[in-house]
């Protein structure tokens, strides 16, 4: 859990982004403004289907005195948001009868900001030809654009007033990608840039603190946000200021003009009191059936049939937010209460060694031509495909000494000659630039020790569980991870986790990818709950171990609905059978 106590979120921060930028930042934002391709930025473009879907969700429909509310849109790219947010501004105002000006009566009505000036250009000239041909003469249509649209870094664009709507899709752009003195600016001004947070992240923070009472933001863009640990401060805000009122995860469905590897999902989030939220999962995009979802996930009362459903408390501080159904996160729910975590238990949960040149430190164990203690036998995925060990005879060269400092390569001539013909390599990474006298180091430090552990070892990306028992004689690389156990007998544990039961708590905490994958990463693995080794009696300790080493999945499942005294109702949540 993330301890939010010293992280006090509210919104006094934004009264100093009208401050002058500092020479740093102005050229930082000068060189991502320039001619920076749409992956760089992190654009990514959304169906018309979808951004209609979108608006019908916020509620910005022409039913509505749309010429009386505001609205954001702060990355509006080519304008596939911007757009159909104009022609439905434009259809609402006329319906009203008014014979006001057009600038007087629309001037107000929306805000939109681009940081990549040849982007606003071309999108300023279509929208100017868009209101041109609703109408408008030449010099009104050039004065809304100038109104309407601003080229800048949202993050710190000053912008007068709340707005009634905050919708669009945010750019996603990794942390690595920011020069370092706008991310300081960007740490300095958002509570919630926090770990190794995407730029989404801010985006979405400060859309929600220029939220009027009763404001909705409708954004699509990763779901990494609501379970990763980097979400967990934005997590927390919304828990507390905030309504989650829709959710629509977008899994396997065809959103963007291009395919994406992380998941989007759609969020509604309002300024007002928390409650319960509407949920729907994998839509066809397709104009009419998206009009008629989006009609169940606003209607007053909940459909009683279809595919909406509605689940309170969703929100939990920074907890991860658990979307599945009301029986699965009810099972949750009880087994985090009654249970500790699994590294309460006395398993640890670890990684596999990157070395940052795998070319330069791994190779046939037989061929590294180095003194024999410096190099460990390697276990990859490709030795554990078939669910147990076929290792292909891998090592990885080990440049420490037990003790966890560096070799003296003078001690060690057949190393020292090894690593210095691949020095332009080695050297050439970026741990080795920044210190440079322990340029042959790997990036992670390589323990000997755990070669010699028994541990089970699981692939980040699988569609189901695939934990494989290796019984101490092989070192994990950085594509696996590993959990041992001084108190847990691994084959025991083994049948945990390839249970139901741990791939519902990694399903329910995990992002999914595409193809349907799940992420059993360690932070994910670490939330898995688990009883103490001493409480399990000795027949189950045998089921358990039994029903591992046969892979046996269904007596695996048998044996830990035993070991969770799971009610005919949770077996059912699981696809047990109840017995």
């Amino acid at each position: 859990m993330i301890n939010l106590a010293h992280r006090q979120l509210n919104f006094d921060l934004y009264d100093d982004l009208s401050v002058a930028y500092s020479p740093e930042i102005s050229a930082a934002i000068e060189r991502l403004s320039g001619a920076m391709g749409a992956e760089a930025r992190g654009a990514i473009f959304t169906r018309p289907e979808v951004v209609n879907f979108i608006l019908d969700l916020a509620g910005y429909t022409e039913d509505k005195p749309l010429h009386e509310k505001r609205l954001l849109e702060p990355s509006f790219g080519g304008g596939d948001f911007l757009l159909p947010i104009v022609g439905r501004l434009l259809s609402a105002w006329r319906a009203t009868n008014k014979t006001g000006s057009a600038l007087d009566d629309l001037g107000d009505a929306i805000r939109a900001v681009e940081l990549h000036r040849e982007t606003h250009r071309t999108t300023c000239a279509t929208l100017v030809s868009l209101l041109e041909q609703e109408g408008l003469d030449a010099r009104t249509a050039t004065a809304l654009v100038d109104r309407w649209l601003s080229q800048g870094d949202f993050l710190l664009t000053p912008l007068d007033g709340q707005f009634d709507f905050a919708v669009g899709n945010p750019p996603y752009v990794r942390q690595e990608l920011i020069p370092a003195p706008l991310l300081a600016a960007y740490r300095s001004r958002f509570q919630t840039m926090y770990d190794r947070a995407d730029l989404y992240i801010p985006f979405i923070e400060r859309s929600l603190s220029l939220l009027a009472p009763g404001g909705s933001l409708g954004f699509i863009c990763s779901d990494r946000w609501m379970k990763n640990r980097y979400g967990g401060p934005l997590r927390s805000l919304v828990a507390e200021q905030f309504h989650l009122r829709i959710y629509v995860d977008m899994v396997d469905t065809p959103a963007f003009h291009s395919e994406v590897i992380a998941y989007p999902a759609i969020t509604i989030i309002s300024r007002e009191a928390p409650g319960a939220t509407r949920i729907a999962h994998r839509p066809a995009i397709d104009r009419i059936a998206l009009t008629t979802l989006a009609g169940a996930l606003r209607a007053e009362a909940l459909p009683k049939e279809g595919s909406v459903r509605e689940l309170a408390r969703i929100t939990n501080g920074s907890e991860p937010w658990l979307l599945e159904s009301s029986d699965q996160m009810a099972l949750i729910r009880r087994l985090e209460q009654q249970f500790p975590c699994l590294e309460e238990v006395g398993c640890k949960v670890g990684i596999g060694v990157a070395t940052g040149a795998d070319k330069a430190f791994i190779d046939d164990f037989d061929a590294l031509d180095v003194e024999p203690d410096r190099k460990l036998p390697l276990v990859t995925t490709k030795d554990i495909v078939s669910g147990e060990v076929q290792w292909h005879g891998q090592g990885v060269i080990n440049p420490f000494v037990d003790g966890g400092g560096l070799v003296e390569l003078r001690d060690y001539p057949r190393l020292q000659r090894y690593l210095e013909e691949r020095r332009e390599t080695i050297a050439g990474r970026h741990c080795a630039q920044k210190a440079p006298a322990s340029w042959y180091r790997t990036i992670d430090r390589i323990t000997p020790a755990l070669l010699r552990r028994p541990k089970l070892l699981i692939p980040d990306i699988k569609g189901e569980a695939h934990i494989v028992f290796e019984g101490g004689k092989l070192y994990p690389h950085h594509n696996l991870y590993y959990v041992t156990s001084d108190e847990w007998d691994l084959r025991a544990l083994q049948a945990v986790l390839l249970s139901a039961v741990t791939r519902l708590f990694i399903a329910c905490y995990s992002t999914k990818m595409r193809g349907g994958f799940l992420r059993f990463q360690a932070q994910y693995l670490r939330r898995i709950r688990i009883p103490c080794w001493a409480v399990v009696p000795d027949y189950l300790r045998k089921e358990l171990a039994d029903a591992a080493i046969n892979r046996d999945l269904q007596a695996c499942n048998r044996a830990v609905f035993k070991l969770y005294d799971l009610s005919r109702e949770e077996r059912s949540a699981l696809g047990g059978n109840g017995e």
